[in-house]
């Protein structure tokens, strides 16, 4: 089983690229937790609340027993939100982000319009949360490409780069 991960900050195309890299390799793709976890709470939550999400995460990464694993998100996006919102991380998120779950990390760049939604945070903060998310990959020595530009570029990137793996 081949491991991908899809991160990066709000709006910067990641659900987009999911949906599209499990249509090519006809798998499903693991949504975002947090997503369906903050729309029971309407968006409202705390610092232990990432704990929840985070071994929500993680349990529906495990549950897969496709070939190729595509998950909306890692566990480096709980760490860059907590340090960000709360100035600090739980052990359990350090643990997780510090694990080798993923094969790949596809770290996508905000170069594209920002889309509105009532559970994005961070409109005007894109490019600063981008560089932290690409610290943490760099800190954790994560295997990681970046992909930047319209959605057919990214898309063709990542299907060469998981195909190449596929074929190791």
């Amino acid at each position: 089983m081949i491991r991908i991960a899809v991160t990066g900050p709000e709006s910067s195309g990641k659900t987009t690229l999911c949906e599209s890299l499990a249509t090519h390799f006809e798998v499903e793709y693991i949504p975002e937790f947090a997503r369906t976890y903050l729309e029971k709470t309407k968006g409202k939550y705390t610092q232990v609340d990432l704990d929840e999400i985070a071994k929500g995460q993680l349990k529906a990464v495990n549950s897969s027993k496709n070939n190729v694993l595509i998950s909306d998100t890692d566990f480096s996006v709980l760490e860059v939100w907590s340090l960000y919102k709360y100035g600090n991380v739980s052990p359990l998120i350090t643990a997780l982000v510090s694990e080798n779950t993923f094969d790949l990390h596809i770290l996508c760049t905000p170069d594209i319009p920002w889309e509105e939604d009532p559970l994005r945070e961070n409109p005007t903060t894109r490019d600063l949360l981008f560089e932290h998310y690409k610290e943490s990959l760099e800190k954790y020595a994560k295997h990681f490409i970046l992909v930047s530009g319209g959605h057919s570029n990214r898309l063709k990137k990542c299907i060469q780069i998981i195909e190449h793996l596929l074929k190791k």
